[in-house]
């Protein structure tokens, strides 16, 4: 076979055609989530005549009150037939003309903030309904997951409900949980739609007690809303939940692993790939836990037809670390002995990257098991080995060291150092205790809810990662004398049910810096072919931070997620500056930025109209993060 040849067999269909059709009908653009673009009408060459072409404001946004906590703007658009779908933080849909910006329609599903930690919506689903005519009544959808704990259906053309859906176009997610509290459980993240099928997971709040909400997968009829299958996540010996004892008023499986984050699929394969999170609560994994975690942190392939298992690979064993998996999957076709093969990459908190068979779940590049440090409290066993890759190499180093501390001065250096010897370390996976643990990297990753983007065509992976070091510690329950309550990210987790609150906080200087040395968010590029690095650097500097903060290129936390496209060009912001940055997909070396309206902390997507290209992102800040929250849909396209 010439080269040619084995290039055409590789190119996904729509970058065959002459003229690449023009849609973005995923939020990672296509079902296999790889946030790819075949348009190359923006290159390298010209990258730096991108200027804005229109900006769009929702309204929905808040620094938080007394009902809620600061929104998070953080939805990718999706693209069908020159209209542009997105949702706020405040679950409204809007529809926009692709080349004008200019609103089509808005959805309101009036949705009960109350108690949510930080509103937000990373993005809507579209269906094509192929059994009704084009044009008619909800032949095209859009469903969206509420954090009131509803799955919505509105015709994609006017936005009014569907309401052969479910009961007037919706669908209580509560059905089948049993008691649930507050804002415990809800959607943030789009159902995956395969073939005629809704597949949704949900946010399980942290931490909260033994008994919290099932984290089953549920499938639901696409035109109907009828409930047609369940994964009750339950290890094996122990009986799950069906989806006809849930229609009769049975109660899911508690306390089970939740998949929060985006979900991906093989619509030829019929397969949905799922990426867990933890079982109850993420901290303690005593007897309490009842073995449930076997399906915890894992990629999980299930039948979409049926729910049927097909396999699972688990990330971190036993977790009790909050390591859960926040990346979708990201499905190519990997190139193994000169063969092709189906292959899903699962990339983690860790900063580990995973290639597997999707089909069989086996890892295709090298996985050892590795001895770890043990738990040290009482009423604790944790896994003697943890899975590391070793092509690609894990992205953080896997043990820090007193010199690896770091402050502005040597003030805050000693102070660093001081608390980096006063806690539990022996490096990666070190266990909570009671004395009080180093994490690293800590809960929020490494790798988030961002995921990766990956070249179809080239087989490129380009990540980006934070490095932002905790402090855990487990706290006997009669000894708690603290403050209650917790976000995702710091304060006491009252772990009900269990011997043990858990307090966790980031490791930072009296200074409010992170205690280890720059770069705190990264850059990386990877051949998947070979496992090898192809570059790394810095993402982000402290723009508006401090004094001269252009200059300082430090790389900062980071939240949101990259587009590759075939001209060679690669698109992220998510750093806490106000940046949306270019960069050469062969050398790293940064070809344009502008500043946006606000920190934009979703991932940008791509399209043509009118005969234009355009690049997309949605700007709005992320209160929890501590940039300036917004609302701005910003468009660029070349001038």
């Amino acid at each position: 076979m010439n080269f040619r040849a084995v290039l055409l067999f590789l190119l996904p269909l729509s970058a065959l055609a002459a003229d690449p059709p023009s849609q973005w009908s995923y939020v990672g653009g296509d079902a296999g989530g790889q946030r790819w673009s075949p348009l190359a009408d923006i290159r390298k060459d010209n990258v730096q005549k991108l200027k804005p072409a229109w900006t769009f404001h929702h309204g929905d946004f808040s620094q938080g009150n007394e009902q809620h906590g600061a929104t998070a703007f953080q939805a990718t658009p999706l693209l069908v037939d020159g209209t542009l779908y997105f949702c706020t933080p405040y679950n409204r849909v809007i529809a926009l003309d692709a080349a004008s910006g200019r609103q089509k329609w808005r959805f309101d599903p009036k949705v009960k903030l109350d108690g949510v930690y930080a509103p937000t919506c990373r993005g809507v689903a579209w269906w094509r309904d192929a059994q009704r005519k084009p044009g008619a009544a909800c032949a095209e959808r859009i469903y969206t997951g509420t954090v009131d704990a509803r799955l919505i259906a509105v015709d994609a053309r006017t936005g009014r409900r569907c309401e052969d859906f479910g009961y007037k176009g919706e669908v209580n997610l509560l059905q089948g949980l049993g008691k649930v509290g507050v804002a415990e459980y809800y959607m943030t993240s789009p159902p995956q739609v395969i073939r005629d099928r809704v597949v949704t997971g949900a946010f399980v709040k942290d931490g909260q007690r033994i008994t919290a909400p099932s984290g089953a997968l549920r499938a639901f009829n696409a035109r109907t809303g009828e409930l047609k299958w369940v994964w009750d996540p339950v290890p094996p010996g122990m009986k799950a939940v069906t989806a006809e004892q849930v229609k009769q008023g049975a109660t899911l499986t508690p306390g089970t692993p939740n998949v929060w984050a985006m979900m991906s699929a093989d619509v030829e394969h019929g397969l949905v790939f799922a990426p867990t999170g933890n079982a109850a609560p993420d901290h303690y994994g005593g007897a309490e836990r009842h073995g449930l975690d076997y399906f915890a942190s894992s990629i999980v392939a299930l039948d979409a037809d049926t729910g049927a298992l097909r396999w699972r690979f688990q990330t971190v064993h036993h977790d009790i670390w909050d390591y859960d998996v926040a990346a979708q999957p990201v499905l190519f076709t990997a190139r193994i002995g000169g063969k092709p093969v189906p292959a899903l990459v699962a990339a983690t908190k860790l900063g580990f990257v995973f290639v597997l068979n999707r089909l069989t779940g086996e890892p295709l590049l090298p996985v050892e098991e590795r001895k770890v440090p043990q738990s040290t409290l009482p009423g604790e066993k944790t896994s003697s080995t943890q899975p590391f890759p070793t092509r690609p190499a894990p992205l953080h180093p896997l043990k820090l060291t007193r010199d690896d501390m770091w402050g502005l001065t040597f003030w805050d250096k000693g102070k660093c150092q001081a608390a980096f010897d006063a806690l539990d370390y022996q490096g990666v996976f070190t266990p909570p205790s009671l004395k009080g643990s180093l994490q690293y990297p800590g809960l929020g990753g490494g790798i988030n809810w961002g995921s990766v983007s990956l070249d179809p065509v080239r087989n490129r992976l380009l990540v980006n990662l934070q490095a932002a070091p905790f402090r855990i510690q487990a706290v006997p329950r009669k000894d708690y004398h603290g403050t209650t309550g917790a976000t995702d990210l710091v304060g006491m987790h009252p772990q009900e049910g269990t011997p043990y609150v858990t307090v966790r906080a980031p490791f930072l200087s009296p200074l409010k810096t992170p205690c280890i040395a720059p770069p705190w968010g990264r850059l990386v590029a990877i051949d998947l072919d070979s496992g090898d690095k192809l570059w790394d650097r810095p993402l982000g500097n402290l723009h508006g931070m401090a004094p001269f903060g252009d200059r300082w290129e430090v790389g900062t936390p980071n939240s949101g997620g990259s587009l590759q496209t075939a001209g060679g060009v690669a698109f992220i912001a998510a750093a806490m500056d106000q940046y949306l940055r270019a960069f050469d997909m062969d050398s790293g070396n940064e070809l344009w930025r502008h500043e946006l309206p606000f920190a934009a902390h979703a991932t940008p997507m791509t399209y043509r109209a009118g005969g234009r290209q355009y690049l997309v992102i949605g700007a709005g800040g992320h209160g929890a993060l501590g940039t300036k929250t917004g609302d701005a849909i910003v468009a660029f396209t070349l001038q």
